[in-house]
């Protein structure tokens, strides 16, 4: 393969081609912090260092009402990590454009995938060091982690075009999503082991969770080895090669405006981005809070917490205090509706976007995509803030799963894929 050559021999129908299976490790790869991190562990965690920070006299049971200042702005603890996610994303918006405008036109894109994939490892491995008070060096790996984390999934998004048919897409990338399960559930039951027998091994509960965060990190660096390697050929795009004057960045940045004018072509690429900036907005704040719900709200030990994760987990390859049967239902629909609604969301999103122009576009995506969501977390955060009540905060959330509900069912998929000049599938 030379450097020009941008797409892989389609595969058979239902059988993997080698860089196929290289590209499901990312997932793999990367799940471990979305996981154990983002989803699990560090919600509670920074939420108790910063409590400590505004509360340091708390007795147990009780509820900070004391404020810290985040840039001369006072913030609850309880609503710091909704805020960090907020912030991540406002920023996410132009960077993970930019940078599928730079991977459209990067003659070997895996090698863009290894150094910010190796960021983000870099930061949540440094997430050990958060401790006592130091909620500040917390949020700024967060939003580290979470941006190099969306810059990353930009460009193995776009990779999904290059090696799989329209035809295939849906079966890839929901094997793609179910080898990321598989691969996170196995870290989060290891941690689930470490939490729950952490008196045991001589450790109180903030070291073990520390090793926890650590060990998402490594995970995360150490399997991205596989896919770096295995799809180093998959060259560059057919985007339009920029002025040798402006240079990759500064072709970029033009581009990057053509990107929102030309959305205008594409009205069905558009209404599907909105209705998946709603529902995945509410998918996603409702995944990232859930640990600090049902810990905070519902008094759930760590332990519980962990256990129904790990449940969920593996199936998606309010509800009264204490009440873990219901908890426990509410998790097997969630993981449910995740698992399936992100793997076909990524597939039938490949199909609307205009040749040439795959990472670029899924910078747009990756802005609303998983953990980056902002309207969500904002609305969660502040409904925290003036109310100090999960619940409420949890409530308000369903205006975003109707009406992300009522956008997706008025788009034309047909219409669409055609309008960005792809081959229809078999199947729409």
């Amino acid at each position: 393969m030379t450097d020009d050559v941008a797409v892989t021999a389609p595969s058979p129908p239902g059988r993997d081609t080698k860089e196929q299976r290289a590209w499901y490790w990312y997932d793999w790869a990367n799940s471990a912090y979305v996981t154990t991190t983002a989803t699990v562990l560090m919600a509670p965690y920074l939420t108790s260092v910063a409590t400590s920070a505004a509360c340091p006299d708390l007795a147990e049971g009780e509820r900070c009402t004391e404020t810290l200042s985040l840039l001369g702005i006072p913030v609850s603890p309880g609503s710091l990590f909704a805020y960090t996610a907020t912030v991540s994303t406002i920023v996410s918006v132009l960077v993970l454009i930019v940078v599928g405008g730079i991977a459209d036109r990067s003659r070997r894109p895996t090698r863009m995938l290894a150094g910010f994939a190796w960021l983000g490892a870099l930061a949540a491995s440094a997430m050990f060091f958060v401790a006592g008070t130091n909620w500040q060096l917390g949020v700024v790996l967060l939003m580290l982690a979470n941006l190099a984390l969306g810059s990353s999934l930009v460009i193995y998004d776009s990779l999904l075009i290059r090696i799989a048919s329209p035809d295939d897409r849906d079966r890839v990338s929901s094997k793609g999503w179910g080898f990321g399960y598989l691969g996170g559930g196995i870290l989060l039951a290891l941690n689930f082991g470490l939490d729950l027998f952490h008196t045991n091994l001589g450790l109180d509960r903030t070291v073990s969770t520390r090793i926890s965060l650590l060990s998402a990190g490594l995970w995360w660096a150490a399997f991205t080895l596989i896919p770096v390697l295995g799809l180093r050929h998959v060259g560059g795009t057919l985007a339009p090669p920029v002025e040798r004057s402006r240079g990759v960045v500064g072709g970029s940045f033009a581009q990057l405006a053509d990107t929102f004018r030309e959305l205008r072509l594409f009205p069905q690429t558009l209404l599907f981005l909105l209705a998946y900036l709603f529902f995945n907005d509410g998918i996603q704040t409702v995944i990232g809070n859930s640990s600090l719900y049902g810990i905070e709200e519902l008094q759930f030990s760590q332990s519980t917490v962990l256990g129904v994760f790990l449940f969920v987990q593996f199936v998606a390859i309010f509800v009264p205090a204490q009440n873990i049967a219901l908890f426990v239902v509410l998790a097997l629909l969630i993981g449910l509706v995740l698992g399936g609604s992100q793997a076909l969301s990524r597939s039938l999103y490949s199909q609307l976007i205009p040749r040439g122009r795959e990472a670029e576009f899924f910078g747009l995506y990756q802005a609303m995509e998983r953990g980056t969501s902002w309207f969500g977390t904002l609305t969660f955060g502040l409904v925290y803030q003036f109310t100090h009540s999960y619940r409420w905060a949890i409530v308000a959330l369903v205006v975003f799963f109707v009406v992300g509900g009522v956008l997706l069912s008025r788009v034309r998929m047909r219409e669409g894929i055609e309008a960005a000049g792809n081959e229809v599938p078999a199947v729409v």
